[in-house]
């Protein structure tokens, strides 16, 4: 089940193994990390920037 690497939310609606079209995914340090949409609404600047998450 997907969930968000910043607020750990959830999707409303389960969908298996798949990341909501609405979500962001990113790889930072070699890690693969999926934000929610809000999350990613919030942090978009710094994810397109590659910051840090401890930046934002």
């Amino acid at each position: 089940m997907a969930t968000c690497d910043l607020c750990g939310c959830t999707p409303a609606e389960p969908l298996g193994d798949e990341v909501p079209l609405t979500w962001v995914t990113s790889v930072e340090n070699g890690r693969a990390r999926i934000y929610c949409d809000a999350c990613a609404r919030e942090n978009l600047r710094a994810i397109e920037s590659k910051l840090d998450p401890e930046w934002w």
